[in-house]
Parts: C-alpha cells; sequence; structure tokens
C-alpha cells in the first residue's frame, strides 16, 4: 500500500522553492473574485481566498456585500441560503444576517430570551474592468490599498478588453513565474506569442520585480496579421510582477494584466486582461473600428488567446503534479528573473504571518492599569 507523502509546510521548508510553493499571498490587497455579470440582485456565490470561504451576495439595492460564509447558530454555508431584500437567509433555521454580518432577524422563538447580539466578520467588495474585487484581510486598511490602476480600459476612449480567466491546478507561485518567465518559449511554438526573448533587465523596487525582454512580440503568423507593426515597436517587453498581481506592456500599445486568486494550496483562479490601442483588419493596413474591437476580441478570446493560455494551464499543473512527486529534488532553476519573483513572494508571506503573530501576541498581552 503506498504512503501519501507530506508536502513540506512553509515552516518545514528547507529551500527556496519549497519555501515558494507553501507560501500564501498576503489577504490585505485586491483580488479579483468574479464577473460583474455573473453576480446579480438576488444573488448569492461563495468564493474563496486561500482556504478561506465569503457569501458574496448581491442586495435587490444591486449592491455587493461580502460577509464571513457561515451561520453563527449551527455554521451551515450561508451560501446555501438566499437573499432577501438586502440580507442573506441561512437554509436551516432561517436566521437573517446583513451585508455588515449582523443578526437582524430569527424566525422562530427566541424561548424568552433577547435577540443574540451577533455580527459576523465583512469584507470590502468594488467592481471594477467589469470584475468584482474583494479585499479579503481587514477592512479597515482597504480604503488605503490601491487596486491595480488600469486607466486605458477606463472612460470615454477606453482600449478595448474582454477578460478571460482559468481555474488551474497549480500554486499561485507557479503561475507567477509562468507568466512572467519568457524561458517557456518552447511551450507555445504553435501559437509563437514571443519569440526568440532575451532577458536585457531585471530590477527589484519594493513590492515589484521589473523585467525585460527583447523579443519579437505577436510572431505567429495569426497573431502578427491583427497586429499594426508601422505605427507598434513589437520587439521588446516590459513586464512587472507588482505584488500580487502581474502587467506587461509592449510599446504602449499591446498591455495586459494577469490578476491571481490563490484558492488553496494547490487551487488558483487566473483572470488575464489583454487590452490593446489598436489592431488592424488582417493583411490590410486598416485599423479595426473601435465599435468592432470588442466583438473581435471576443472571438479572438476563443479561437487564439484561450487556447494559447491553455497550454499554460496544462505546463502549471503539470509542475504542480511534478513538484508533489519531487518536492525534495535538486533546484535546477537557472533565470535570475525566477529566483527575484520567488524571493517577492516568500517575503510578502514572512511579512504577513510576522504581523499576524505580533497582533495575536498583543491580544493575549494582559492590560496593565493605569499608573502601574
Amino acid at each position: 500500500m503506498s504512503t501519501k507523502v507530506r508536502i513540506p509546510s512553509f515552516a518545514d521548508a528547507k529551500n527556496r522553492r519549497q519555501k515558494v510553493r507553501a507560501a500564501g499571498m498576503n489577504p490585505n490587497f485586491w483580488y479579483p473574485v468574479e464577473y460583474v455579470g455573473a453576480v446579480k440582485p438576488g444573488k448569492i456565490i461563495e468564493v474563496t481566498f486561500w482556504g478561506k470561504e465569503f457569501a458574496l451576495f448581491r442586495g435587490q439595492d444591486g449592491q455587493l456585500r461580502a460577509i464571513e460564509n457561515r451561520c453563527a447558530h449551527r455554521q451551515l454555508k450561508l451560501t446555501g441560503g438566499e437573499v432577501r431584500g438586502c440580507q442573506v437567509v441561512c437554509p436551516y433555521h432561517g436566521w437573517s444576517f446583513d451585508g455588515d454580518g449582523r443578526l437582524v432577524d430569527i424566525p422562530h422563538e427566541l424561548f424568552d430570551k433577547n435577540m443574540p447580539n451577533i455580527r459576523l466578520p465583512d469584507f470590502e467588495v468594488r467592481e471594477r474592468y467589469g470584475l468584482i474585487w474583494l479585499f479579503p484581510g481587514d477592512r479597515e486598511r482597504a480604503a488605503s490599498v490601491p487596486m491595480p490602476e488600469i486607466p486605458e480600459i477606463e472612460g470615454p476612449n477606453a482600449w478595448a478588453c474582454v477578460p478571460v480567466d482559468f481555474t488551474w491546478n497549480a500554486h499561485h507561485s507557479m503561475i507567477i513565474d509562468n507568466v512572467s518567465d519568457f524561458t517557456h518559449e518552447y511551450l507555445h511554438r504553435k501559437y509563437e506569442p514571443f519569440k526568440n526573448p532575451r532577458l536585457t533587465h531585471l530590477e527589484v523596487e519594493g513590492d515589484k520585480v521589473f523585467v525585460e525582454y527583447d523579443t519579437e512580440v505577436a510572431a505567429g503568423k495569426l497573431y502578427s496579421s491583427f497586429i499594426p507593426r508601422a505605427s507598434a515597436d513589437t520587439s521588446h517587453m516590459k513586464l512587472c510582477y507588482e505584488y500580487p498581481h502581474q502587467w506587461s506592456n509592449t510599446d504602449d500599445w499591446i498591455k495586459h494584466w494577469c490578476c491571481v486568486l490563490p484558492i488553496d494550496e494547490r487551487t488558483t483562479r487566473a483572470f488575464f486582461l489583454f487590452y490593446y490601442k489598436q489592431l488592424k483588419i488582417p493583411f490590410l493596413p486598416v485599423g479595426i473600428p473601435r465599435r468592432l474591437m470588442v466583438p473581435i476580441l471576443e472571438i479572438a478570446n476563443r479561437v487564439l488567446m484561450r487556447p494559447l493560455l491553455e497550454e499554460d494551464g496544462a505546463a502549471v499543473e503539470a509542475e504542480q503534479a511534478g513538484y508533489e512527486r519531487h518536492y525534495d529534488a535538486p533546484v535546477a532553476e537557472l533565470s535570475p528573473a525566477v529566483h527575484e519573483f520567488q524571493k517577492l513572494t516568500i517575503r510578502k508571506w514572512e511579512e504577513y504571518l510576522a504581523e499576524r503573530g505580533s497582533q495575536q501576541t498583543q491580544r493575549r498581552l494582559p492590560v496593565m492599569p493605569s499608573g502601574s
């Protein structure tokens, strides 16, 4: 009978690779969890961040709300219940909670007791770029922590953008390594989204790792037919792992963000937002009219971007499986950029654990009387 091997936890990790593959992500940042249109008034869904479950619902007033996904009575998931007005109702005994997590109604008798003063944790949510964003950490910090800023896809002259997402059985750090490191060119030899990459710049600045590549962007025949190369210099790309997400820029013509939602130790949902200043009609020197960009991108996602990114998904899922079998194999990573991506992920998780440990210690310390 085979025995399941225990993969090292973050505390037990012996090297950088084991640490990064066990690291969580700091919850005190904004993470995309769903598309805006997926949560209509009266609907409730469950979203998960690093094993913690949230009940995300939209009241009949159209406002989104997020609270801990459990009834304080018998701990059933509130997402098994329903939304009434602007409250969520537990399916078991009908206890109702508002968007601030307060218990507001119990439909059965109280046995001569007062209504319990109960409040579940609530969390900040926002809608932007067609996505719902959750701040799964301390709500008090949400207002001071910036979201990814993508001004190009907002306003009357917004660039076309049609997000696409995947849920992959892989640790979030594997996805960041994949999208930011171009040494996996061979994987995409069929589509050739980039070709002959050469790392030309690597810089760490706070919680950001900047990299640049000389490379042939959109080198494949199908890709290339849409790129206005007379106007756009597609020989160089800038990328940044701006913790906890990643972005790229090709000559201010082709840009993208990859925003990750770490669901658990081996599951990640990744939202890709590709946006373009201008694309051209294939095989003609004529730009695609702005009004047609979105429907064309919807088609392009189905026939090109999704199949391309599915290659990345298959690779990172295979990497996850391989790591679980061979977590103790010698580290053989050559890219200095990957080293820095992983060091940043580890550092941010260590900072969060240290802060959380300090807060727990402070809560346990006795309060000394004044004047003592």
